[in-house]
């Protein structure tokens, strides 16, 4: 059984700062990651462009270049594999995490779908990305429908349904759109998502305007055949032609493997956790990045949670000062 003193789920940008902190610390560490290195932004849309600027999403102090203000999902990609060569990160990727243990000496079995790893100390950095939220209607697993939305021209001159408020869904309509495509919204609230990038949102609000793209506010599908959608509206309910059905509900955390390590979670299902050292009701099992937030998946980023690296690695270091 391989031995470390920290074990890492999660080889996303919070997951490889961590590795950082831990190798600057003197300390031995590896990280797992069930996907491919930063598997969230690998399956981020093909032309998806930040939020930020490339200098907020840096880490390990490696600077970011990008030919824009604000950086896409191509240079993230290839920027954070650069990052893992630099550092010779110990990486095993592709490798699931199956269950983590505690003994009673205080370290933490890890078994995963390759082998089995013992560790003083358990990170869990493992996003959100992978675990759709799920409408949860008949049709919903036909094939033509998908939460993950790559490019475009899969969908030219298609009837598409995006479902759908914020950022991942107004660029898929937009971009589907100007592929040719019949596109039509449908989203719960009344109005685009507050959170929709501020560059977008006059694009969007100017396509709805003159028709180019349909949108049903207030309203949510109610089943999906093969070649129709159903729609329940404020004006009653509807059926229009479909071919394809792009939901982007959202995603959660993996509640599954929180709720066997034995994290509590708190009254609005957050992971409760130390805000100040990043540690859980688990001594030695810490949580970083968007994890922390639960289901409010707008709180945590990469550039708002980089510090949790730091946090974390100083109360390790602490603790061993009084070991």
């Amino acid at each position: 059984m391989e031995e470390y003193d920290v074990l890492i789920i999660g080889a996303g940008p919070i997951g490889m700062a961590c590795a950082i902190e831990a190798r600057r610390a003197g300390l031995s560490y590896i990280i797992v990651e069930k996907g491919a290195l930063v598997n969230s932004l690998y399956n981020y849309p093909v032309f998806m462009t930040f939020f930020s600027t490339s200098q907020r999403l840096e880490i390990g102090g490696v600077p970011f270049v990008s030919i824009n203000p604000k950086p896409n999902r191509n240079e993230a990609v290839e920027y954070y594999r650069r990052v893992a060569e630099k550092f010779s990160l110990n990486l095993h990727l592709f490798e699931r995490v199956d269950q983590v243990e505690k003994n009673a000496d205080g370290n933490f079995e890890v078994q995963t779908s390759k082998t089995r790893y013992r560790s003083r100390y358990v990170i869990i950095s493992t996003g959100f990305y992978d675990i759709p939220v799920m409408m949860n209607i008949p049709g919903e697993s036909l094939p033509k429908v998908t939460h993950y939305y790559k490019d475009p021209h899969l969908y030219a001159f298609q009837n598409v349904v995006v479902v759908g408020a914020n950022n991942s869904a107004i660029d898929a309509a937009l971009e589907t759109y100007r592929k040719g495509a019949n596109v039509t919204l449908v989203i719960r609230g009344g109005e685009i998502g507050s959170y929709v990038k501020y560059w977008v949102r006059p694009d969007i609000e100017n396509r709805i305007a003159a028709g180019e793209i349909k949108v049903y506010f207030q309203s949510e599908l109610t089943s999906i055949e093969e070649t129709a959608v159903h729609l329940k509206t404020p004006d009653g309910d509807l059926s229009i032609p479909n071919d394809f059905v792009i939901a982007m509900t959202g995603y959660q955390p993996d509640f599954e493997m929180l709720n066997r390590l034995g994290v509590r979670r708190t009254d609005d299902q957050r992971p409760a956790y130390n805000p100040e050292t990043m540690e859980t009701n688990m001594e030695g099992l810490y949580l970083a990045g968007v994890v922390c937030g639960g289901m409010d998946t707008h709180k945590w980023y990469i550039e708002n949670s980089r510090v949790h690296a730091e946090q974390i690695f100083a109360d390790i270091n602490n603790k061993k000062t009084y070991q």
